[in-house]
């Protein structure tokens, strides 16, 4: 099970199991781990898994990301990594190492957004607090991210073909009819981030996520108080999903294909 701690000094101010879905950082309450403090940007940075391990990406910040006492805009996460965002740190612990991970990430709960701009906060100084942070935890201080580990060189088997899949609204309020699922992963809400934008006062920031993985398409909920049905049977946990089927959540209702 790979989990992140979100720490202030030495307090741990949050605790957070990683699944397949992304977890997202930022001051904004719509933020799976919110951090309202204004040296963190809206939407500062997301962790998420890819094929066979987790990723942290910074997402344009203003103050940045920094990985091991580095900045960074995208890199493998490994166990007993610490991650310096604004003035707080993420402690990454893998304790399982094989599969897929396993329980849903909590969500943060919302505190009404600061909207002044995020504060410029010194390199120099994050650099510090990183330091701090590792020698707190016990963590080898490193000047570099981690190289990744080399891998025998096999002949690989041909891939899947790669299909484009499509989202066709039949009902309720988004800002198109129609989406085409080019990225990894497609946020279904309200949110600046969303890929599919809802429409509405009282739609969720985030209601699910569609994922691609090996040429297939997969749909969750974002948290377990949103409903996601497919052909009107409700689903638990991560549902692949197949040409035709019927998808119903926040109040759209929406048919999954391919182009051709």
């Amino acid at each position: 099970m790979a989990k992140l701690y979100l720490k202030f000094d030495a307090a741990v101010l949050k605790e957070v199991a990683l699944t397949q879905g992304v977890v997202t950082i930022g001051r904004l309450p719509d933020n799976v781990i919110q951090i309202d403090n204004l040296a963190v940007s809206g939407h500062h940075a997301k962790v998420f898994w890819d094929q066979d391990h987790f990723v942290v990406e910074d997402n344009n910040s203003l103050n940045g990301t920094f990985l091991n006492n580095r900045r960074i805009s995208k890199a493998t996460l490994k166990d007993n990594d610490v991650v310096l965002i604004g003035k707080h740190t993420l402690a990454f612990k893998d304790e399982w190492h094989e599969g897929a991970p396993g329980a849903a990430p909590e969500k943060s709960g919302p505190s009404l957004p600061k909207m002044e701009a995020t504060m410029m906060l010194d390199t120099k100084k994050a650099k510090e607090m990183m330091a701090a942070a590792q020698a707190a935890a016990g963590a080898p201080r490193t000047g570099t991210a981690a190289e990744p580990s080399p891998v025998e060189h096999l002949e690989p088997p041909a891939p899947p073909k790669d299909r484009m899949g499509m989202l066709t609204v039949m009902e309720g309020k988004t800002d198109q009819k129609q989406y085409t699922l080019a990225s990894k992963m497609s946020v279904i809400g309200k949110s600046d981030m969303a890929s599919i934008r809802l429409r509405g006062f009282f739609a969720p920031s985030m209601a699910a996520l569609i994922s691609k993985q090996d040429a297939k398409y997969y749909i969750a909920s974002s948290e377990p108080k949103i409903k996601v049905k497919i052909n009107g049977q409700e689903i638990a946990g991560r549902k692949e999903l197949n040409e035709g089927d019927i998808i119903e959540v926040a109040g759209i209702k929406m048919t999954f294909g391919y182009q051709d």
